[in-house]
């Protein structure tokens, strides 16, 4: 009865098939020839052949065929239920050696999940959020890292705020670190002026790669530069670790929200432009410089003529040599 015919299981009715078997229940039969339109009628046993004229068919009542049907689709269930108990009898053995595995000492690899593709990755966090009771702790070097542009940024921008306002609703805590040049971000600060909930944020000058942690039970770490790869882990050391560099660089980043703490501006120099020469000291480049302080390129070079005029240089190997004259960084770090 699970076989299909004429492009349907044999369990369901086509268009022709009802009517034709509406008409052989008001007419008392049909000729057998009209029946190779509907050939599930026959398979099905909604029709059978005349005892005394072969060349006619006769229905069944509805209220036995009906019963006969379902009867059949109860014999599937019970099978399909005794399938998913062999399955699980089968894995059972494979899911114990796995759990040994993933124990503290265990291997790290079984621990370890690699996410392929933007959607993949974004899936896999959902579903975890969604699992989450307690507190999701973020460090974001992008204002939306995976998102993709357009529409479907805006869409997916408010797919997240919807997840991560459930998380709030059920009590937990949401607590992200930001580079200090996010600080003014639209994109950021829509973010939070519409969530409700015990959620905060943090900046730094520059932060980690993105992390995200859920319940300090699962992490979310990306695995390559274009951001398309990612890896789940769930081994209890590596969370450990995470969990603890999350809570250092919290307690050494400034409050952003729900209350903002003005970044002190030195002798005429921003924060930003002290972590630009910061890095133009240690000879990072201009790419590297804008990867690290979450700013694009462009904006990166900018800030650094700026700098440049300000300090009255006329080339890359003088700005370095200024910036290490002037003092900036020493007052920056005195108490």
């Amino acid at each position: 009865m699970t076989s299909e015919v004429h492009g349907h299981r044999t369990d369901e009715l086509c268009a022709a098939g009802s009517e034709l078997y509406a008409r052989a229940l008001r007419d008392g039969r049909v000729r057998g020839k009209e029946a190779s339109a509907a050939p599930c009628l026959i398979q099905a046993g909604l029709l059978h052949p005349a005892i005394e004229e072969p060349d006619w068919l006769e229905p069944v009542a509805p209220t036995v065929a009906l019963h006969r049907l379902l009867r059949d689709i109860e014999e599937r269930v019970a099978e399909e239920r005794r399938r998913e108990e062999r399955l699980a009898a089968a894995f059972e053995p494979m899911l114990r050696i796995a759990d040994q595995r993933t124990a503290p000492g265990g291997s790290v690899i079984q621990a370890i999940t690699s996410l392929s593709g933007i959607e993949q990755i974004n899936a896999a966090i959902a579903e975890a959020i969604a699992g989450a009771s307690e507190e999701l702790l973020c460090i974001q070097p992008h204002a939306n890292y995976y998102a993709p542009r357009g529409r479907q940024g805006q869409q997916g921008h408010a797919v997240a705020l919807d997840r991560d306002q459930a998380l709030l609703a059920r009590g937990a805590r949401i607590r992200t670190l930001y580079p200090h040049t996010l600080r003014h971000s639209p994109f950021v600060l829509d973010r939070y002026e519409r969530l409700r909930g015990d959620a905060e944020a943090r900046t730094l000058d520059q932060v980690t790669d993105r992390l995200i942690l859920v319940d300090r039970t699962v992490a979310f770490i990306p695995a390559d530069a274009e951001r398309t790869l990612a890896l789940e882990i769930r081994h209890p050391t590596l969370i450990s670790f995470f969990a603890t560099t999350f809570d250092r660089l919290w307690h050494l980043a400034t409050p952003m929200y729900p209350e903002a703490v003005r970044l002190p501006v030195i002798d005429g120099f921003t924060p930003r432009q002290r972590a630009i020469a910061r890095l133009l000291v240690e000879g990072h480049t201009d790419t590297a410089i804008a990867d690290r302080l979450g700013l694009n390129v462009r904006t990166a070079r900018a800030h650094i003529a700026k700098l440049a005029a300000q300090l009255g240089s006329e080339s890359r190997a003088q700005l370095g040599y200024l910036i290490g004259q002037s003092g900036i960084l020493e007052r920056e770090a005195a108490p």
